[in-house]
């Protein structure tokens, strides 16, 4: 590693260390699962709703935190757990590595971010470890198999979509963009995409935004949604409705029944939009307009594999 990545490394730490102790993210009341994999000991959290029944297969959604995060951030954040105890299904929020066992955690997406691009961690290796663990013990439905994240989680869903779209039916970045370059999907993969166009970490018109914490010229949302539309086959012109602060644009007559929408916030920042608040303290305030969460489920609810 050259001395600039050796300085930005070692300012995400301390950023990051800063956060972890300003902000200790509530106990979770479900159950740390530890999964060994590449020689390396992983960890997720694992929410399944009382209504289960294994007479009945039922979708598995996997959302993952943000760089320098955790489970439980985004277990917090996302609040997947009470729409899955609402609507039965499954909801699994690993965690990613770092230099400590559970704060400063990150996603290896291709081009970003930090320890698990450096250290060349195989997350896609890990998350299709997951997937058979939990089939293993959980009827899935192989049809109904999700992925969704915020930030670095976000860029490592579309990695998951490149990489693992035998599995995943459909995929929701929040506030992250496609930043694979070996990125060539075996089968077409429905998108949701949720994006601030006032973003300054991961910049809505692409590049590296001013209060990036890492040194990684980001693809542009315009590229990401470009790139998929393509690869679904979709007709490239949208159908748009405005209204508040939403700019919410749909690609219909794609690929397999896929479909790809893009959620754009005007002057919106880095945050998961309808949650309770930031990410992370001081981090952005979300749009109360939407919620992600809520448009997401909905999405992959009318959107399983072919």
């Amino acid at each position: 590693m050259d001395t600039k990545h050796k300085i930005i490394s070692a300012l995400l730490v301390l950023v990051f260390t800063a956060l972890a102790c300003t902000r200790t993210a509530p106990a979770s009341n479900n159950p740390l699962h530890t999964l060994t994999f590449d020689g390396i000991e992983r960890t997720y959290i694992l929410h399944v709703p009382s209504s289960y029944d294994d007479s009945q297969a039922v979708p598995l959604v996997m959302d993952f935190h943000g760089g320098g995060g955790n489970a439980d951030t985004q277990m917090r954040t996302s609040q997947f757990s009470a729409l899955a105890d609402e609507k039965g299904f499954i909801v699994v929020y690993p965690n990613g590595t770092g230099r400590r066992e559970d704060k400063l955690l990150t996603w290896n997406g291709g081009t970003c971010c930090a320890y698990a691009v450096e250290h060349q961690i195989d997350d896609v290796g890990f998350i299709r470890a997951v997937i058979t663990e939990i089939e293993s013990q959980y009827k899935i439905d192989p049809k109904r198999i999700y992925a969704t994240g915020l930030s670095n989680g976000a860029i490592f869903s579309y990695r998951l979509a490149c990489d693992a779209s035998d599995i995943f039916a459909a995929i929701a970045p929040v506030a992250g963009t496609l930043n694979y370059i070996r990125c060539n999907p075996s089968q077409p993969v429905s998108i949701i995409h949720f994006h601030g166009t006032d973003d300054s970490h991961v910049g809505y018109n692409g590049g590296s935004g001013p209060d990036s914490l890492v040194d990684v010229p980001f693809k542009s949302v315009k590229e990401s949604i470009d790139f998929w539309l393509n690869t679904d086959r979709c007709d490239a012109t949208p159908q748009t409705e405005t209204f508040s602060d939403i700019q919410h644009d749909t690609y219909s007559s794609c690929a397999n029944g896929t479909a790809i929408e893009l959620y754009t916030i005007i002057d919106g920042k880095h945050a998961w939009p309808g949650s309770d608040g930031p990410a992370w303290r001081g981090g952005d305030q979300p749009t109360q307009t939407i919620s992600a969460t809520q448009l997401i489920w909905d999405f992959f609810v009318t959107h399983p594999k072919q």
